[in-house]
């Protein structure tokens, strides 16, 4: 068994390292022409041959980010309530709803964001976005005006970041929820007794006790929702609505990486196109990779955090608690 375990592992250590050569030497030739212009430059032209990548990572970390903004506070909040002492009838039915959410596969989410989702965003949210924020300096170029048509309505676009961003926000909540329910569920019982014992409110508990301790937790749940988030493809594409722009606007169609190598690729007109696209895989590869690390690093921290401790016998101050399994 453990042999076989080795060797599966050496399997997929080898499959990545094909899939990262396959799209090196495809994106060489992207590479080599554009060099570090590739990734600076916003002109995407096939016709005049001209490639850069940054509205396509411009496009992946805005709807990316966008993604965390709107699903961290819901995801915290519903771990926190699946974890208080509430009645079954409201736990069950909510824990089983998210779990649904999760196997729900990802051109689903892409035909409701843009039959249901996209219009009703463009036609009512938006505008009030731009209601509330658009007067204010700085902020308000998140939020512009909306063109509209001679009834008045708003002239949707089929899709644009904020609509990419309210999707994915919906596709990771299952993983960012379900992983911080299993943090938020290790908080000490003696830390939220004690937290009481001082006076604190439900709240007050929650606030103070819950959340500090279960933060490095809930940071490594959150990196984990954004790896969902950079690389998902099909649902993006349907929903951000096909430009290839770089702006402050979050009404702007665009594109992200994934959606741009799912579109384009097959209809390549050059080589050097898709040299371009699999340069792209490349960028989001690297993306990826660097966002694993950094999760990794988070994780660990919350884990050794949430170490069980006891005191030590020897330890001439009682009161210090000691590690379990830590040097003596």
């Amino acid at each position: 068994m453990v042999g076989l375990t080795v060797a599966t592992g050496i399997l997929l250590v080898g499959i990545l390292g094909l899939v990262l050569a396959v799209l090196a030497s495809g994106g060489a030739s992207a590479f080599s022409k554009f060099g570090l212009g590739f990734l600076t430059s916003s002109k995407w032209d096939p016709p005049r041959r001209q490639f850069g990548a940054l509205p396509f990572v411009f496009g992946t970390l805005l709807t990316s980010f966008l993604a965390l903004v709107l699903a961290i506070p819901v995801a915290v909040g519903l771990a926190v309530l699946l974890n208080e002492p509430i009645s079954g009838k409201i736990t069950g039915p909510l824990a089983t709803f998210i779990d649904v959410l999760a196997a729900i596969p990802s051109v689903v989410f892409g035909l409701v964001g843009l039959f249901v989702l996209a219009p009703w965003l463009e036609q009512h949210v938006e505008p009030l976005l731009h209601t509330i924020f658009g007067w204010v300096p700085g902020p308000g170029m998140l939020f512009p005006a909306l063109s509209r048509g001679a009834n008045g309505r708003v002239i949707g676009s089929g899709g644009d970041y904020f609509v990419a961003g309210v999707v994915l926000s919906i596709m990771i909540l299952p993983i960012v929820t379900a992983i911080s329910r299993e943090v938020v569920a290790t908080v000490p019982r003696d830390l939220r007794e004690a937290a009481k014992a001082l006076g604190a409110t439900r709240y007050e508990t929650v606030r103070m006790a819950v959340l500090p301790y279960s933060a490095q937790g809930i940071a490594g749940a959150a990196f984990l929702g954004l790896g969902r988030a950079l690389g998902e493809t099909i649902a993006v594409s349907m929903v951000i609505g096909g430009g290839a722009s770089v702006g402050a606007s979050l009404f702007a169609p665009g594109q992200s990486i994934a959606s741009a190598i799912a579109s384009q690729f097959n209809g390549a007109t050059n080589a050097l196109q898709r040299s371009s696209l699999l340069a792209l895989g490349v960028v989001l590869v690297a993306l990826s990779f660097g966002l694993a690390a950094v999760s990794k690093a988070f994780v660990s921290r919350g884990a050794r955090r949430l170490e069980p401790v006891t005191e030590d016998p020897a330890d001439p101050d009682l009161g210090s608690p000691v590690p379990v399994g830590a040097a003596r």
